[in-house]
């Protein structure tokens, strides 16, 4: 897929580097050169202008890209002008930051659909991995399901999944399973390294240091991990 990176922050900077090491074309758009000099051999392609000026924005290949995200966050009211100028431009989709509740509001006004509040975002998944000791990491989905990462438990090493019966116990059903393992560098140093093991049936054999990749309501997934003490 083809992106527009439009705001190269700590934010805008980690998605359009992730989303180019996933194979995918990114253009990098901020006004600040010396993020773009800084960025140039990390993303696709990166380019230097105004966001926010109808004009500047223009030169981008806006209707050729699937998506264009306005990660702008330093500049408050930046990413609303630009959101507004790639809607003027017939954006195919637009994906926009926004830092307040009135930035949000606004952004809804315009009619933009997709709104994301990386901070917010963090911070929820956060304060739920401090909340419920156990969870390695968590996924928030509609109402109180979420997709959660935790250890597996000492009594549930050596077993398969259909011995443990997660799901007539308490209702879980375990999505997949991460393996750990050590592997050597180029430097003849062990590195450990994760590794997803495919999706998981009823015959996974579970082992020790293996992560558990679990989909459930909150409240189920807390009673497992108190009942495991993990």
């Amino acid at each position: 897929m083809k992106f527009i990176v439009v705001g190269l922050g700590n934010f805008g900077a980690a998605l359009a580097i992730s989303l180019t090491d996933m194979g995918h074309e990114v253009i990098g758009v901020d006004k600040r050169l010396q993020k773009v000099d800084f960025l140039k051999d990390k993303i696709t392609f990166t380019v230097s202008l105004d966001a926010t000026d109808v004009i500047a924005a223009g030169s981008l290949p806006i209707k050729e890209v699937d998506v264009v995200i306005v990660a702008i966050g330093e500049e408050e009211g930046a990413s609303i002008l630009a959101t507004a100028v790639m809607k003027q431009l017939h954006a195919k989709r637009i994906i926009s930051r926004a830092i307040t509740p009135v930035e949000h509001m606004v952004l809804e006004a315009m009619g933009i659909d997709e709104i994301v509040h990386p901070e917010e975002d963090a911070a929820r998944k956060l304060a739920k991995k401090l909340n419920i000791r156990g969870i390695i990491e968590a996924f928030e989905l509609a109402g109180s399901y979420n997709i959660v990462e935790v250890k597996v438990p000492h009594e549930f090493v050596g077993k398969k999944l259909e011995e443990l019966k997660l799901s007539n116990k308490y209702n879980l059903l375990v999505l997949t399973i991460i393996k750990t393992k050590k592997i050597n560098t180029v430097l003849n140093m062990q590195r450990t390294v994760q590794e997803i093991n495919g999706i998981a049936t009823a015959t996974t054999k579970l082992c020790q240091d293996d992560i558990l990749v679990i989909f459930g309501d909150i409240n189920n997934i807390k009673r497992m991990i108190q009942k495991y003490e993990l």
